[in-house]
């Protein structure tokens, strides 16, 4: 039991956001428990799972976090963005309403949240295809010009989660890595970058704001 410190080298959390509806439980659910509820209620507040994956030679413990769509649990989560260093922005692919309110999501996200946090614009429920509402291209282009990463899923039939998941992971772990190169060649002691331990820091800085809420 003592070993579960070093399990992993890396703790990312990932908050999930958008409109009430949109499949964002499920999504949490189909990639931390590959279960998919079809009576999911809405959410009340805050819950998290957790799931650990192979990034690089790294182990990164991906803390997910799901929150209420509806307006009144707003004053709830705006503390939730809290720590966060990945957000996937969930719609709903047949329901335009939850894609034309993405700016105001994503304008919350960005007040609350660090700048560097990387963000992912996510259209739900391609099982649902027939019928579709809003565009991919137009989805696609809009997350361009936003600088935002893009895919489609289905929490359903399990199409493209684990891939949204592990790309805006992979994304946090490059950036995080980026850092410690710049730190390193900015630091004094040459042979920090080298050391075996040179995630200890990071690890350690990031678990407490992951946690704590």
């Amino acid at each position: 039991m003592g070993s579960t410190e070093e399990d992993y080298n890396f703790v990312f959390k990932v908050v999930l956001i958008g409109e009430s509806g949109v499949g964002k439980t499920n999504l949490l659910s189909r990639f931390t428990r590959n279960e998919f509820n079809h009576d999911s209620r809405t959410t009340i507040g805050v819950e998290f799972s957790t799931r650990t994956i192979l990034v690089g030679d790294a182990v990164v413990k991906a803390q997910i976090w799901d929150t209420a769509g509806l307006e009144r649990y707003r004053a709830i989560t705006s503390a939730y963005y809290r720590g966060a260093v990945g957000a996937l922005v969930v719609f709903d692919i047949t329901k335009h309403q939850t894609y034309d309110v993405v700016d105001r999501w994503l304008k919350e996200l960005y007040d609350h949240a660090e700048a560097s946090i990387v963000v992912m614009l996510v259209g739900n429920k391609t099982d649902l295809a027939q019928a579709r509402e809003v565009p991919m291209e137009e989805a696609k282009m809009f997350a361009e010009n936003k600088g935002l990463l893009f895919v489609e899923t289905s929490a359903l039939d399990s199409t493209n989660v684990e891939e949204a998941f592990e790309t805006i992971l992979k994304e946090i772990f490059y950036k995080v890595q980026k850092q410690k190169q710049r730190s390193s060649q900015s630091s004094t002691v040459s042979l920090a970058s080298e050391s075996p331990a040179g995630t200890a820091p990071t690890q350690e800085e990031r678990r407490p704001c992951c946690v704590a809420l």
